[in-house]
């Protein structure tokens, strides 16, 4: 199977013009395209939302019965489907169903003036679903005849690509998904790692496909240690799901500034931290005042430098969050930035005479 990257991100969710308000104001995403029963799609709307090469679909259920408003049920507003360019639809399709993966839509052909679109569904992860996604002619036509286009000013592209999406799974889950990914997908591990603070635990692997262009962290927590932000993500969102979708900028202290004056809610930074950042990674070409200024961390591996900030999450279950991430050479995820921010809060709250393990678990988890 031919994987040539992600072509687009589908998020179910309850409320459709909040959530593309959201992601419009807020995080500077343009209208591309909106579809309805009016557009041939039967009990749901949607609006396509770009920006650099990051797609979203966003969704919602008109209907009890629709499968959008079902998810957002069970889970909350979150990520359904990873839609997977590749060059034939439905080879990859009866591939991946020969290989053992769960066949949810076979192949459908939707034509345009200038464009034919072939698309299939396999399932992922829990609810979270592949589309695979053949295009044909003129790339700009989403989805012909079902989603219409909408004209758009070109965007300010403070967000350029998805990095990587972050996928949570149930205790036990881990070593069998990374083998699922690699005997059905063809993934393959390419980074591994137990990360261990405050009496939290968990355990990760990175997988990614031949093409380098699709990558996904899955996590695991260890429920031989004490619960974390990722039990509280697998009991709020009922069972396995995205946690947060890391999107990749060529300049985090721009993007980040940008968004912060949009109103967008990143997580905070322990002061402290910064205290020691320069001795713990080494000299990096950005300034710190304004790092910590914006609360952007740093971390640092063999390759080089990973600038990486959170958003607080929006959704009432407090399920779904993003991630925006600056590479300068560095190919892993910020794991040294887990203990670094745990240590940080852990000075600040021993000079305030309070415990940092009982404060880290008020907040629900593991301080990343």
């Amino acid at each position: 199977m031919d994987i040539r990257g992600i072509d687009h991100i589908e998020l179910h969710v309850g409320d459709l013009q909040s959530a593309a308000r959201l992601m419009e104001r807020g995080f500077g995403f343009r209208s591309r395209g909106h579809g309805g029963p009016e557009t041939g799609l039967a009990g749901q709307r949607c609006r396509l939302l770009t920006q650099g090469d990051i797609r979203l679909l966003l969704s919602t259920g008109l209907t009890a019965e629709h499968p959008a408003t079902g998810y957002v049920r069970r889970h909350g507003d979150g990520v359904a489907v990873l839609a997977l360019e590749v060059a034939d639809a439905a080879g990859a399709y009866a591939e991946l169903v020969a290989r053992g993966a769960t066949p949810v839509t076979p192949p459908r052909t939707f034509t345009g003036a200038d464009a034919e679109v072939v698309t299939a569904e396999v399932g992922g992860v829990g609810d979270v679903r592949h589309r695979l996604v053949e295009r044909r002619g003129d790339r700009a036509d989403f989805l012909p005849g079902v989603v219409e286009p909408v004209p758009a000013a070109a965007d300010g592209q403070l967000l350029a690509e998805v990095d990587h999406l972050a996928v949570c799974l149930p205790p036990g889950a881990l070593d069998a998904t990374v083998a699922r990914y690699e005997h059905v997908f063809g993934f393959r591990p390419v980074f591994a790692e137990r990360v261990e603070v405050a009496g939290q635990a968990m355990n990760s692997t990175v997988v990614r496909d031949a093409s380098a262009r699709v990558t996904l962290v899955l996590l695991e927590p260890d429920t031989g240690a004490r619960p974390g932000q990722l039990d509280a993500f697998l009991a709020a969102h009922h069972g396995a799901g995205v946690q947060h979708l890391a999107l990749r900028t060529d300049d985090i202290v721009a993007a980040v500034g940008a968004l912060t004056a949009r109103g967008v809610r990143f997580a905070g930074t322990p002061a402290a931290y910064y205290d020691d950042l320069p001795r713990r990674v080494g000299a990096f070409d950005a300034p710190l005042n304004r790092l910590r200024e914006l609360g952007i961390l740093v971390d640092r591996d063999h390759g080089g430098h990973l600038l990486q900030i959170f958003t607080e999450s929006t959704h009432p279950r407090r399920t779904l969050f993003w991630e925006v991430i600056e590479r300068r050479g560095a190919r892993t995820f910020g794991s040294g930035n887990i203990q670094a921010l745990y240590e940080a809060k852990e000075r600040e709250l021993a000079t305030a005479g309070e415990d940092p393990v009982v404060v880290a678990g008020r907040a629900g988890g593991m301080p990343v």
